[in-house]
């Protein structure tokens, strides 16, 4: 080999060497970059499956929303008609006691079941609470009375009969409940009147 030939070689790897550092320094900078880019992707993977398990929950509350809107829609109109129903109902009541053969009663009370059927089709149930337990969310007590045949917190009467909306109450019962009957030791004896 000739002279010129080795200080080309030589000095192609000096030049390598030289250029070595600098080498691994673009290597590590790209690697770098390269995980940069990785964990961006991951971060932004997982923003992009948390917006859609948003959206889908979302979208899954607002079909219950539509749902329950179109199953409660009719609840104004219906809550409207109660008070009339109620009439029907007292004016078949006092009819029965006057007339019950009346063909002007049997009439009112055909009336009255073809607007309840109907009522009934839009979901309508009227509450049964006579001899039931009194509960709040479907009574309004307007009297406690002392009853010694039915244990306490129990329902005796009815003033004012309650409807639910399939499962929603749209309108409480207003009941009498029975007490306890007083201990004759709790009430004062006539010395202690006086």
């Amino acid at each position: 080999m000739d002279q010129t030939q080795e200080h080309a070689q030589n000095t192609t790897e000096e030049n390598a060497h030289a250029d070595l550092p600098k080498v691994l320094g673009e290597t590590e900078a790209l690697a770098a970059k390269l995980a940069d880019a990785e964990q961006q992707v991951a971060q932004l993977k997982d923003q992009l499956l948390r917006k859609a398990a948003e959206f889908d929950n979302y979208k899954r509350r607002t079909e219950n929303d539509v749902i329950a809107f179109t199953k409660y829609a009719s609840e104004n109109v219906i809550v409207q008609l109660l008070p009339v129903l109620d009439d029907l109902h007292r004016s078949l009541k006092t009819g029965k006691s006057a007339n019950g053969d009346d063909p002007f009663y049997k009439g009112i009370e055909m009336v009255a079941a073809k607007f309840m059927k109907a009522l009934q089709a839009q979901g309508l149930k009227p509450l049964d609470v006579i001899g039931k337990e009194f509960s709040v969310d479907f009574h309004d007590a307007l009297l406690q009375m002392p009853r010694s045949d039915v244990a306490p917190h129990t329902i005796v009467e009815e003033v004012e009969k309650g409807y639910q909306l399939h499962e929603k109450v749209i309108r409480h019962a207003k009941v009498i409940v029975a007490s306890e009957m007083p201990n004759e030791t709790d009430q004062p004896t006539a010395s202690e009147v006086d």
